[in-house]
């Protein structure tokens, strides 16, 4: 019988497992571009091989790397008559396109910049806009506030008045008593 493994050394098995798939994966690969004739660089391995770039520098992969690189150095490279060399004729189709390219890319950048001046222009707009309506509403509100105290001091007025009227009408009756009462104490005692 075996004796059971605990998870962390099942995790760890299957760790190295994927490293040495890993590893054997980028060897072939490299192998592969070399029998190609493509240019072996650490970056392109690990693009092929869709590893990390960590992977194509670890010890016993970047050494395997490195010696394809240095058996590619001795090689002559491919000639124009192989077909990977431009014609001028290609290279000059390739400038004309490219200027047409940045000919049509400053133009849309031109406009994209006055699309964004005019927008900018907007919301500065905008902001001071909000500020303004901001200050109507804060004047409404103040405007509204004294209307209410007006009104409120014309109703006390009012009041004020009408207790005043009524004061003169008592001071009044009051003078017209006290004249009467006077005439009467003048006049003397009415004969019996």
């Amino acid at each position: 019988m075996t004796a059971k493994r605990t998870p962390s050394e099942v995790l760890a098995a299957s760790r190295r497992k994927d490293s040495r798939e890993k590893r054997a994966k980028v060897l072939a690969i490299v192998d592969q571009m070399a029998a190609r004739g493509e240019t072996v660089t650490f970056a392109a391995v690990a693009k092929t091989a869709g590893v990390s770039n960590w992977l194509v520098y670890a010890e016993g992969v970047r050494e395997h790397i490195e010696a394809a690189r240095k058996k590619q150095e001795g090689q002559p490279r491919r000639t124009a008559g192989a077909g990977l060399s431009p014609s001028t004729a290609s290279l000059q189709t390739d400038l004309e396109l490219s200027r047409q390219q940045v000919t049509a890319l400053r133009a849309e950048r031109d406009q994209l910049k006055a699309a964004l001046r005019r927008q900018l222009g907007q919301q500065l707009d905008q902001v001071g806009t909000a500020e303004l309506v901001a200050r109507v509403d804060e004047l409404t509100r103040q405007n509204d506030a004294l209307v209410g105290e007006k009104d409120r001091l014309r109703q006390e007025r009012a009041e004020l008045e009408e207790t005043l009227r009524e004061a003169e009408e008592d001071l009044a009756a009051a003078r017209s008593s006290l004249r009467r009462m006077i005439r009467a104490e003048n006049a003397g005692p009415a004969p019996a």
